[in-house]
């Protein structure tokens, strides 16, 4: 009998101090901001937990693009991914509900918002089997064309990328007067090149790193959406990790998470000044009203469609709040 406890107690032993190994990807490029502070972030999490914890980073999309990394979470090839909400809809869609067009429009409104709204959206992904550690922003995006394309009569023969695997954004997109073209994130540069798209929403400092301004080197100056994102790790793998080993970790995590949305707005204004001397050329916005009208066309798509109204609502409702209260 006391030879069976022992050996429970050392299995029990054993099964608690394993490694619990996580494989990330992302799509952030390799030697980037992201990525240099995910490393970092992993080698804190190594030395807090004592080694039980390991964190594989795949950077640059070498898993594939985002709807690809979420397959590959839900099938257990990789147990995290640094996504944004656009590959997080093949989850859940509350939290593409930050990033309407001409919803959010300053840094302080979407802290303001998410401050309110994280909790909900931390309970849509952990319901649908998922825990994000952290959320960010990668930063306002803005049109990068081959050609100028910054008034409402160029759209339509602009050839605008769009993300695969989220029909209802796509007919967001044509709703608005838009031609999109239906493509992988990881054919951006090749197709730019080739022609099949000539136009690409991106945040600055993603067109820097990822060398997309060297193809579409016009820039509209109007600030179409905020895009943000969260590192999610999957609940079955994050729940292996001891409990107070996890509260540790977290903390870690928010931390840093924190670190990136401020690094990043810093950098996001760095790299249109550097793309501006290499070539990049920054196109004034004419007609604010005519834009404005282009995004109500598509958000009639997106409230009810891509994500739900009552938190389309609740977005609009917080931004306004406090535009009330910082006139």
């Amino acid at each position: 009998m006391i030879r069976i406890a022992l050996l429970l107690l050392l299995s029990t032993y054993s099964v608690a101090s394993a490694e619990v190994v996580i494989k990330l990807g992302t799509l952030a490029p390799a030697g980037s901001t992201w990525h240099t502070l995910l490393k970092e972030m992993a080698q804190k999490w190594s030395e807090t937990s004592g080694g039980q914890v390991s964190l594989k980073i795949f950077p640059g999309g070498v898993i594939g693009d985002e709807g690809l990394m979420v397959r590959k979470m839900q099938v257990g090839q990789i147990q995290a991914a640094a996504v944004t909400t656009v590959g997080m809809h093949d989850l859940t869609p509350e939290p593409q509900a930050v990033d309407v067009p001409l919803g959010i429009s300053t840094y302080d409104e979407l802290d303001y918002v998410m401050a309110k709204l994280e909790p909900r959206l931390n309970a849509a992904l952990y319901n649908k089997g998922y825990v994000a550690i952290n959320w960010s922003d990668v930063g306002f995006v803005q049109f990068f064309s081959t050609h100028p394309m910054c008034t409402p009569a160029q759209i339509p023969s602009a050839k605008l990328f769009a993300w695969d695997g989220d029909p209802k954004s796509i007919e967001a997109w044509r709703a608005g007067g838009f031609h999109p073209v239906v493509l992988s994130s990881t054919d951006i540069i090749p197709q730019l090149a080739t022609g099949m798209v000539d136009t690409v929403v991106a945040a600055p400092l993603y067109a820097f790193t990822a060398r997309i301004y060297q193809k579409a080197n016009h820039v509209c100056e109007l600030r179409w959406a905020v895009l943000t994102g969260a590192t999610l790790v999957k609940r079955e793998v994050w729940e292996r990790i001891p409990a107070e080993v996890r509260t540790k970790l977290l903390g870690i995590a928010k931390e840093y998470g924190r670190r990136v949305a401020l690094e990043v707005r810093r950098l996001n204004e760095d790299a249109l000044t550097q793309m501006k001397k290499q070539g990049l050329v920054i196109d004034k916005v004419e007609d604010l009203a005519g834009w404005q009208r282009i995004a109500e066309k598509g958000n009639q798509v997106v409230r009810g469609g891509v994500v739900p109204a009552d938190l389309y609502d609740e977005v609009i409702r917080l931004r306004n709040e406090l535009r009330a209260t910082h006139k």
